[in-house]
């Protein structure tokens, strides 16, 4: 009340646009939600579906009393829109600084490098990349897999059972900065995801000029212009993410034609567009 803000911009419908709503009632100033996907109904069915059920009833008006909503996915704003009828976000991506995440000259590196880098958690799917990589050990390649969560301990013991622990590093949970640093010595992102609003890894990797393997969930087919810079699959076939691998593997001219693609189709998600496109809605919401 002392500093009456021109709009307020809340990230996640549920819960900080309770706040927004209630902000909006008690001093007229308008807001606008961004939606990441675990806000949406239907969009981490396995961790929120149990509690859309109960809370469902009462989100409407979160989401029909914003000036405006936004959504960081394609997948995103289409839940969105089904969820709630009338509503049409705006999708704009999560953003990065494509100045600071500069790969320099782009090589392929010998042998290979693959990285993965999340949360060891189901939703994750880092399991997916051990069994893809079983199909082509019988190629040289290296791998990182980065992060932390209750499930590393299965994953590194699924690892040495299917004899690839010897040239996979688990460094566990990084930095910002430390991710970049292993980005930078890498050729491959592979996530084989099953849920995803739109990884902000993935557009850091896209940046860093990694060739893209994910999966079909969520908002990552809006990273993938295949076969331009990668290739998507569903999370679960480990036999689709393998035949690719098995042709970059060996075919370092492509591995290296789809590694600079991502680079330059990163600027579609460098800070200054998205900011540029934050700035028109929210000065939109203000009037």
């Amino acid at each position: 009340r002392g500093w009456k803000p021109d709009v307020v911009h809340v990230h996640f419908a549920v819960p900080a646009g309770v706040l927004g709503l209630a902000l909006k009632w008690l001093t007229g100033v308008p807001y606008v939600v961004t939606a990441h996907l675990g806000d949406v109904p239907g969009g981490v069915p396995e961790k929120t579906g149990k509690w859309f059920k109960v809370i469902y009833p009462f989100t409407p008006p979160i989401w029909r009393g914003a000036a405006a909503v936004c959504a960081v996915s394609r997948f995103t704003a289409q839940l969105a829109e089904t969820a709630y009828p009338g509503v049409t976000p705006i999708v704009i991506p999560n953003g990065v600084n494509t100045t600071a995440y500069d790969p320099g000259t782009i090589i392929v590196n010998n042998p290979p490098r693959i990285a993965f880098a999340g949360r060891f958690v189901p939703q994750k799917n880092p399991a997916g990349v051990l069994y893809a990589l079983e199909m082509v050990k019988d190629l040289p390649w290296t791998c990182v897999m980065a992060g932390d969560g209750a499930h590393k301990p299965e994953v590194e013991a699924l690892a040495e059972k299917l004899g690839l622990k010897d040239r996979i590093t688990f460094p566990g949970w990084l930095k910002p900065a430390e991710v970049q640093e292993w980005f930078s010595k890498s050729d491959i992102l592979f996530l084989p995801s099953l849920s995803e609003g739109l990884p902000v890894v993935g557009v850091q990797g896209m940046a860093m000029g990694l060739a893209l393997l994910l999966s079909r969930a969520g908002g990552n087919p809006d990273l993938v212009n295949a076969p331009r810079n990668g290739y998507l699959f569903e999370p679960d076939d480990a036999a689709g993410f393998a035949g690719v691998l098995r042709t970059w593997l060996t075919n370092p001219d492509e591995l290296l034609a789809a590694r600079r693609a991502s680079r330059v189709l990163a600027e579609t998600f460098s800070l200054e567009h998205i900011v540029a496109k934050y700035e028109e809605v929210l000065t939109n919401a203000a009037k």
